[in-house]
């Protein structure tokens, strides 16, 4: 890390009023690749691809609440699901190598007709696109690794896993309860009926097929080392921001540490922040990455935008996006609803080194 002296502090107070929000239609489609494999996906905005990968168990749309504010940031948010969630088949083999999740998830990109794509990825999902970006580059803006499972002490708890299974339910115990709590059932009970409303079609599914989170446990327990992977984003200086909250449990804030190091990445601390807090509070991430938007994250993103001369929104769509791209068709219009909701200020404060 570079031309970074002091921290950044993100803001902490509410505001005195809260005002009500439009927020872009989110269109959920089944896509099929050439192969015949179908995934599942969500999209809205116009602008810089912003593509995101959710985590184990977990699917796209249930981030809606977040991707809905990303696309007022200049984005085309395109939410995949992973191979074996929400409405994404299972992997031929099983899904026991992440690498597959990987690759899959690099030929949804382009066969999407996404050139190049800014990419977040949020615990399992953040080593899914670490994978992505180190073995193909020419498809990555940037990264944003949220609670990812990548870096030094996550790589020796999956070690310790092989060697005593039982501790791997240690830290599904601590997920549940952390999944749990993403409910504010008494902090805000308007937000919890929001999120129980996005949460129960992903609990129904996995109730109806458990056998499909089978294949990416095992993907988990068997992956290798991400010290490489790291060290590849960094060699090819891709700009990567590990955003981690510093109360999670299950996927320590020493681990993101050592990824922003080895990734030569931004590190953003999320101040008492568990490992679902995105979830918990939509507002924090897409004021984060406002926040980088005026640093590294903006000047990769001009970078790309500058090489190729876009000065316009219709410039933008076809730079970053392949003739008659299918994303472009399933994009649907910039058409706002009013949210039965507030914009309010952050909960959660963070700090940029």
């Amino acid at each position: 890390m570079s031309g970074v002296t002091q921290p950044i502090t993100g803001p902490a107070t509410e505001p005195p009023g809260a005002t009500p929000v439009a927020a872009p239609r989110l269109a959920r489609h089944t896509f099929t690749l050439s192969d015949g494999h179908r995934i599942g996906l969500a999209v809205a905005g116009r602008g810089v691809p912003l593509v995101v990968v959710h985590g184990f168990t977990a699917e796209g749309f249930l981030y809606a609440q977040t991707l809905h504010r990303l696309v007022s940031k200049g984005f085309k948010v395109v939410a995949i699901d992973m191979a074996g969630h929400g409405g994404t088949q299972g992997l031929p083999t099983g899904g026991g190598r992440l690498g597959d999740y990987a690759e899959l998830m690099s030929r949804c990109i382009n066969e999407l007709g996404i050139r190049r794509a800014v990419l977040a990825g949020h615990s399992m999902g953040g080593r899914v696109v670490a994978q992505l970006g180190a073995a193909h580059p020419d498809q990555v803006i940037a990264l944003l690794l949220i609670d990812a499972i990548v870096g030094d002490t996550w790589d020796r708890m999956v070690n310790l896993f092989r060697l005593s299974p039982p501790l791997l339910g240690l830290i599904a115990g601590v997920l549940v309860v952390d999944t749990a709590s993403t409910l504010p059932l008494f902090r805000d009970p308007r937000q919890a009926a929001k999120l129980g409303r996005l949460v129960t079609p992903t609990a129904v599914g996995h109730a109806m097929q458990p056998w499909r989170m089978i294949g990416p446990a095992v993907s988990i327990l068997r992956s290798r080392g991400s010290r490489k992977i790291l060290e590849t984003l960094q060699r090819n200086e891709i700009p990567t921001f590990v955003i981690h909250g510093e109360a999670d449990l299950a996927v320590p804030i020493c681990t993101a540490i050592s990824a922003a190091r080895h990734s030569g990445g931004q590190l953003v601390r999320v101040r008492n922040a568990s490992h679902s807090w995105l979830l918990k509070d939509p507002e924090t991430l897409p004021a984060i990455v406002e926040e980088l938007l005026e640093g590294r994250l903006g000047a990769a993103i001009r970078q790309s935008i500058t090489a190729a001369g876009a000065g316009s929104v219709d410039e933008l769509e076809d730079l970053f996006y392949e003739p008659d791209a299918p994303i472009l068709a399933l994009t649907p219009a910039l058409q706002f609803t009013r949210l039965d909701e507030a914009h309010r200020r952050p909960r959660y404060r963070w700090r940029i080194s």
